[in-house]
């Protein structure tokens, strides 16, 4: 194996994985928002990182087989995941009708406002991990492509694809407070809440129509 062949494998799963992740979703509306309240960054944005990595090591070890052999456990998780991202949605529905729910993006030092770590990473989580897609992509996909570039070059081609999946959720996370003078008004978190309310039941009932 020559050093030509490591970069173009370990570039190529870059932008593989940043054309796959870089995409307006459930999780990365879930980030945004988290990033421009400023709660909890750090933590959901190795949550989310280290999901990918995982996904993505799954891939290339094969993972992805078991998954076209087994497509039952797809369709479970599908309908599953389909129910989720309508309830979240819904959920964002109503912060628009209740303005008194909204807060500034800038919580107080009193942390009022602020939502709890666990409730955070549990959101997080089950965003990444009761979405499909994320297997059929992350898994599937990107397995199937990294196996595809020889011995030994399969994990180059996962490192890259972990890489992009590092610098876009930092960018997405830490990069949002930029948008905090934006959001400090009500209006922009309607604005906001009503693009992922429309974002989640769009995606929850394309799952459930298989689409």
């Amino acid at each position: 194996m020559n050093s030509p062949d490591v970069f173009h494998a370990a570039g190529l799963g870059l932008g593989t994985g940043l054309a796959l992740i870089v995409a307006i979703g459930a999780q990365n509306a879930f980030v945004l928002r988290q990033g421009i309240r400023g709660e909890h960054i750090g933590a959901i944005v190795a949550v989310c990182a280290i999901s990918d990595a995982a996904l993505i090591a799954a891939g290339v070890l094969g993972t992805g087989a078991l998954l076209t052999a087994a497509p039952a456990a797809v369709v479970v998780l599908r309908y599953v995941g389909a129910a989720f991202l309508v309830t979240y949605g819904v959920m964002a529905a109503r912060r628009i009708l209740k303005p008194q729910a909204l807060v500034s993006a800038e919580p107080g030092p009193s942390g009022a406002g602020r939502s709890g770590l666990a409730a955070a990473l549990a959101t997080v989580m089950a965003l990444t991990w009761l979405n499909p897609h994320v297997y059929l992509d992350t898994v599937l996909l990107l397995g199937s492509v990294a196996n595809a570039q020889g011995p030994g070059l399969q994990w180059w081609f996962g490192a890259g694809a972990m890489l992009g999946s590092v610098l876009w959720f930092c960018s997405l996370g830490f990069g949002a407070k930029l948008l905090r003078g934006f959001f400090a008004r009500p209006a922009s978190w309607r604005f906001l809440d009503g693009g992922i309310a429309v974002t989640m039941v769009g995606l929850g009932v394309g799952l459930a129509l298989g689409s």
